[in-house]
């Protein structure tokens, strides 16, 4: 696995995460029930209805908010928020973040070199949505590529039968079915919350 410099982070200076964690969870929230208010007056949230955060925001709040998501919605529930909330991130870095020219380029490469850039590109931000968990991928396998976060936000301190981090699972599938093999399928193969030692994503094309 390859693995990018992580920023130092200790109690004094929490880690911080991009605002897409909570306001794509809002979106997702409002579109399947009509409010999000119940869930974000559980994590202690509620302050961002009103005002939607816009810079980086505490991964302490990021986390109880997917907690507050499974505890509310069950599990079920919860997994299907979280997935859309990650379709939602992805389609914001793709229409904000990621440059057009260096979407086209990906485009037209074979799926495996584009995965492998867009990796690296990945792996250069990693921090903005991983806080403080440690972000690596492999080395792209015959038509797979794997990508491990250690010390994951979206499960940190949950217990599950199951893989629960699908926030990340739905903004892999949208940047890799858009940018490298249209008919890519992500998998959370391993969890912390099912006590793993990282969370495990495979990308297969």
């Amino acid at each position: 696995m390859n693995t990018p410099h992580q920023p130092d982070n200790n109690a004094a200076s929490p880690a911080r995460i991009g605002p897409n964690a909570i306001t794509r969870v809002a979106e997702a929230l409002n579109a399947r029930f009509g409010s999000a208010i119940d869930v974000f007056a559980d994590a202690g949230l509620a302050h961002y209805l009103a005002a939607p955060p816009e810079q980086m925001v505490d991964e302490r709040e990021v986390i109880a908010l997917q907690r507050a998501l499974r505890l509310r919605l069950g599990l079920t529930e919860a997994r299907a928020v979280s997935f859309d909330a990650g379709l939602r991130t992805g389609d914001y870095l793709l229409a904000h973040r990621i440059p057009g020219p260096a979407q086209r380029v990906l485009r037209l490469l074979p799926a495996a070199p584009a995965s492998r850039m867009l990796l690296k590109a990945v792996a250069r931000h990693a921090w903005t949505f991983s806080g403080s968990g440690e972000f690596a991928f492999s080395k792209p396998a015959g038509r797979s590529v794997q990508v491990s976060i250690a010390g994951c936000p979206i499960c940190r301190g949950s217990q599950a039968q199951e893989p629960v981090c699908d926030f990340y699972t739905g903004a892999f599938e949208r940047l890799f079915r858009t940018l490298v093999h249209r008919r890519t399928e992500v998998r959370e193969v391993a969890c912390q919350a099912q006590g793993a030692p990282a969370c495990l994503f495979e990308m297969r094309w």
